[in-house]
């Protein structure tokens, strides 16, 4: 099947690239379990944060250890920053290499003498520089996000005897682009038709828990938002129910993807609710996308990379189209000092 704007190749290959990148990351990660440390800190912003927050999401699920989630703004101007010190393992990422807010939490770190590894895209980056180990992947699709964090995150889970499955999942990684490219040919017909009937609606409604919610902020905010200038309004399947549920009504559309984690049954509530309160539902559901050679009892880990292959890589290619409002064009995101 033809799917709109999308190099199938290239695609492949940045899949072996990014995955050719496990020994780099495993080395990091051991390097850094050998040197020892009390807590884990993520930074990310934006879409970055978004990316972190599955793997911070499923380590807090499989460890005692405090892993934390820092947007790297509000770290900037936090008082209270107590957990982060020499013995933090902190790690970070930007896919550019010199996003401004990531720079400057990274600069402070430093200056506090706390050690920073991450990922970016090559060596020349303003990133780079700064970073006192990395890992460089210039793919720049979400599931290699995802891919790289969580091969982080989990081999450090494994080295601390905490999940031994880590390594017939990374093995089972090699088949993961080969199965996101087959959804997304089962997804287009679905994609194409959900973009034109809802690409110009005025508002929006984006909703998903768990493990998802990462990716369901990401689409409707890093994508809807920021690229295609669309209303939206994301919320977790948890607090639908305290404040949007009242927004809900024929006309308004309600966009539920469901996850296959422990958190489905606040999936399916709201899906029972919207079902009787809008004639403009919409569901992703994660269990509709069989893999081929990865085991079922990774399915939750590897979610987050089906639903970015589903919409935001290929819904918003519709979206795109339907629009008329190129995904690279922005009016003020990066194009001023702000």
């Amino acid at each position: 099947m033809s799917l709109r704007n999308f190099k199938v190749e290239k695609y492949l290959q940045d899949g072996e690239t990014t995955y050719g990148q496990r020994e780099a990351i495993e080395k990091m990660a051991d390097e850094l379990t050998e040197r020892g440390y009390d807590n884990v800190v993520a930074i990310g912003i934006g879409g970055t944060w978004a990316e972190w927050y599955p793997v911070v999401h499923y380590m807090k699920h499989k460890t005692d250890l405090p892993v934390y989630l820092c947007n790297a703004a509000e770290l900037l101007v936090r008082e209270d920053r107590r957990f982060l010190t020499p013995n933090s393992l902190v790690v970070t990422a930007s896919a550019s290499g010199d996003t401004k807010e990531i720079l400057e939490a990274v600069k402070m770190c430093k200056d506090e003498g706390i050690e920073v590894c991450g990922f970016t895209k090559n060596e020349e980056t303003p990133l780079a520089k700064l970073l006192d180990r990395a890992v460089y992947n210039a793919c720049g699709d979400c599931e290699d996000s995802y891919l790289m964090y969580f091969m982080f995150g989990l081999r450090l889970l494994y080295k601390r005897g905490e999940f031994d499955d880590y390594v017939e999942w990374a093995d089972q990684m090699k088949d993961l682009h080969k199965n996101l490219l087959r959804f997304r040919e089962e997804f287009e017909p679905q994609a194409a038709a959900i973009a034109k009937k809802y690409a110009r609606m005025p508002y929006n409604i984006f909703v998903g828990s768990g493990i998802l919610w990462g990716e369901t902020y990401l689409f409707s905010m890093c994508i809807l938002e920021e690229m295609q200038w669309v209303r939206t309004k994301s919320v977790t399947s948890a607090d639908f129910f305290h404040g949007t549920l009242e927004l809900v009504e024929d006309g308004v559309p309600v966009f539920l993807f469901k996850g296959v984690d422990e958190y489905r049954p606040l999936d399916e509530r709201v899906e029972r609710f919207a079902k009787e309160h809008t004639d403009m539902l919409t569901v992703v559901d994660i269990a509709d996308y069989k893999f081929e050679g990865i085991d079922e009892k990774f399915k939750e880990i590897c979610s987050p990379m089906v639903l970015t292959a589903l919409v935001t890589e290929r819904l918003a290619a519709h979206y795109e189209l339907n629009t008329g409002h190129s995904l690279q064009f922005r009016r003020y995101y990066r194009q001023f000092e702000y």
